[in-house]
């Protein structure tokens, strides 16, 4: 074979090659994208060791588990803090400079920064969790009914209680409807079982502020509360309350790992279902922007299995026929208003709810 043949050889493999890096970058809407080509970049607010930002973990190596994705398709950036907005855009783009054509931003904070690069790289797509801002080229959001499980792990909360105390500790305070609607959510769920306890709820400030959940949880046991629910990312409420001997309600994923004793259910999220239907369709071509919002009926959100060891008697009954309720008698938890409504407008509590100061 001459060197003038073998040198032909070459240029058409990377001419192939070339072709196939410009395939992985070239997406446009209606285009499909070879799985092969799929990278994706997702941003965590903190080591994804726990909480929320685990939580979406074990939803990316689900659907990367279902579609057979590759290790090296899968782009994590740990640490990205909602406040820091410098810090937000670098590690996006860093993703996309590393081959990234799909990002998931899985916190609050980094929506304005989706939004803003979503225009400077059309040929990405942004999926931002909790928001509301999308485009109709290639920005999405997507969140779910968290509140149909909330309500559920309030029934168990309300069957539990011996002091009629439910401590719960919150991220944000009652403008944000995020944490106000899930709360709310939860004290009906208490009260449709137990018409005599209150909900003592203290606000932390922070999605993630491990030091400040601890000393919160603290008070409210102080305080009385036997049973800790929380919105919050790590798993330290529910380890206080195993320390102090009460019961907790965890959230994000079951956290009864962390605290075996004391976790009688975990409001959870199973993100995988939402990452799989996104990816695949990125693959087939038939993605768009418009916003996903999931609940019970198609498995995004749930509670764990009740501690057997903890549960009142008529605690999985309560529960099933809520749920059943909800799934095919068409229970909603906050009557008239819409999903919209109830992400976004929810600024009140209600009136078994008591903020401490």
């Amino acid at each position: 074979m001459s060197k003038l043949f073998k040198f032909i050889l070459l240029l058409l493999a990377l001419s192939i090659v070339g072709c196939k890096e410009d395939k992985a970058q070239s997406w446009s809407p209606g285009k499909p994208i070879d799985k092969e080509f799929i990278k994706i970049g997702i941003m965590y607010l903190d080591k994804a060791e726990g909480g929320y930002a685990y939580a979406h973990d074990f939803g990316i190596k689900a659907a990367q588990r279902e579609l057979n994705l590759r290790d090296d398709q899968i782009i994590r950036k740990y640490d990205v803090n909602d406040a820091d907005v410098v810090l937000i855009e670098h590690k996006i783009s860093e993703a996309i400079a590393e081959g990234a054509n799909i990002i998931f931003a899985t916190s609050w904070g980094q929506m304005d920064i989706c939004e803003k690069l979503s225009e400077k790289y059309p040929n990405v797509i942004f999926a931002h969790a909790s928001g509301y801002k999308s485009n109709d080229r290639n920005f999405t959001n997507y969140f779910g009914r968290i509140y149909q499980a909330r309500y559920l792990a309030g029934i168990v909360a309300g069957l539990k209680t011996k002091t009629d105390k439910i401590g719960f500790v919150a991220a944000q305070d009652k403008s944000n409807s995020e944490v106000t609607g899930g709360l709310n959510a939860f004290a009906m769920g208490v009260e449709s079982v137990n018409q005599s306890a209150k909900i003592y709820v203290s606000v932390t400030h922070s999605w993630f502020d491990p030091s400040s959940e601890r000393l919160v949880a603290q008070r409210l046991i102080k305080e009385g509360s036997d049973v800790i629910a929380q919105h919050c990312d790590t798993s330290i409420p529910q380890v206080e309350a195993e320390k102090a001997g009460v019961w907790s309600i965890g959230y994000n994923t079951d956290m009864s790992r962390d605290a075996p004793d004391a976790v009688l259910t975990s409001v959870i999220w199973n993100w995988g279902i939402y990452y799989s239907a996104l990816i695949k369709s990125v693959i087939d071509g038939s993605f768009t922007t418009k916003p996903y919002f999931g609940g019970l009926a198609d498995g995004l959100v749930d509670i764990s299995p009740i501690n057997k060891t903890l549960a009142t008697p008529e605690m999985e009954g309560a529960v099933a026929d809520a749920k059943k309720r909800m799934l095919t008698e068409n229970f909603k938890i906050f009557g008239s208003l819409s999903d919209d409504e109830i992400a976004k407008g929810i600024d009140w509590y209600h009136h078994n709810i008591i903020e401490l100061k």
